[in-house]
């Protein structure tokens, strides 16, 4: 065995091992993954060397002849999940990312992974264990269901690539399918939306139906809002330095600049700042957004959806493309087509326009000989 043939092993449907020449009890387990590791084996016990491409052949063949030679291959301490999570897992990723992202990852580990999976030592989740934790989940929230089976796969994938674990139970579950949505607000729920947020502005969840306004009045993401900080505020414009896609700008037009400019005054470092905990922005539902869905009968909209809506109205409007593209801050202005919906009435008007120029061509062409 080589290193460099160890690092072309090519991954199957099903793990299998491939054993080294020169030390026998030395082979490399291959995952379905492509995650390559090295194992020796004493006396039907086997230990994780480490990665293949991080331990050198030569290395990985010293340390299985230390292992014969004490007769047994020392046991695996595995940890549970939480103490896990929270060390090694977390460290290896959390000073690489956004800030937001990192906020986002924390509020999924600590709300949903950690209670499920938190007590129990690595080697003891099961993918029964994921299936129906999934499943439950999955009942009430099943785009929250995805994100978190995502976290909890990257975190077992990193286990097992530490060889903390031989395999990842949460690989082989499959996420819930999220259809392509085309959902957003005519006009008239607009205005009924603006209606009910007008009951509720100045009331004791008046910060709840500002941060819903302006979400519609910029397109902006929610995350992008909730976590708004007085400094990110120029006059007219909310330049933001943690957005998803990089640093981006927000134009505001007279009514968003008016509520961002009531809010300046919110206490913390953030314009929106959670009652319960004034230093930390105000993540996690908003429950006035559920309560107005089925006050105003819009109950299959999201609250994403109102930058569709945003996106909408801008196409309606007769907004080039790329100008949406650069008010939605996407990267790649091919996003942007997934926002561009317009509503049944506005396809038919257009196709009854475009009908009667053809029909005006058709009937000129046909008494005119030369036109």
């Amino acid at each position: 065995m080589t290193d460099t043939r160890a690092r072309r092993l090519k991954p199957s449907a099903s793990e299998y091992s491939v054993h080294d020449r020169v030390v026998p009890s030395l082979s490399v387990r291959v995952y379905p993954t492509g995650t390559r590791t090295w194992i020796c084996t004493v006396d039907g016990r086997k230990a994780s060397l480490g990665r293949v491409d991080l331990v050198p052949v030569e290395d990985a063949r010293r340390e299985c002849f230390r292992l014969q030679a004490e007769g047994i291959a020392p046991a695996r301490e595995v940890p549970i999940y939480r103490a896990f999570a929270l060390g090694v897992w977390r460290e290896s990723w959390a000073d690489r990312c956004k800030p937001s992202t990192v906020r986002g990852w924390d509020h999924v580990l600590n709300g949903r992974l950690l209670p499920e999976f938190g007590s129990l030592r690595l080697d003891r989740i099961t993918r029964q264990a994921v299936q129906d934790w999934f499943e439950e989940y999955s009942r009430t929230a099943p785009g929250g269901a995805n994100s978190a089976l995502r976290l909890l796969r990257q975190s077992l994938k990193f286990a097992m690539e530490r060889g903390l674990v031989d395999s990842n139970p949460a690989a082989s579950v499959l996420p819930n399918r999220r259809p392509r949505l085309s959902r957003f607000l005519s006009r008239d729920e607009i205005r009924r939306l603006n209606e009910a947020l007008d009951r509720h502005a100045g009331g004791r969840r008046g910060m709840q139906a500002d941060i819903i306004r302006l979400l519609l009045l910029t397109g902006a993401r929610k995350s992008e809002i909730v976590g708004l900080k007085p400094r990110e505020v120029a006059g007219d414009r909310l330049r933001l330095a943690d957005a998803k896609t990089g640093p981006r700008t927000v134009h505001l037009g007279p009514e968003a600049r008016e509520i961002i400019e009531r809010r300046m005054n919110a206490p913390g470092e953030f314009l929106f700042p959670s009652p319960a905990k004034p230093k930390r922005p105000l993540y996690g539902n908003l429950p006035l957004w559920q309560e107005i869905r089925r006050e105003i009968g819009v109950e299959d909209v999201r609250l994403h959806d109102l930058r569709h809506s945003y996106a909408s109205q801008c196409v309606i409007e007769g907004v080039p493309l790329p100008v949406v593209s650069r008010l939605l801050g996407h990267r790649d202005p091919a996003m942007t087509l997934r926002y561009a919906h317009v509503s049944d009435p506005d396809v038919e008007a257009a196709a009854e326009r475009i009908g009667a120029r053809i029909s005006e061509l058709l009937s000129r062409s046909a008494t005119d000989p030369t036109f």
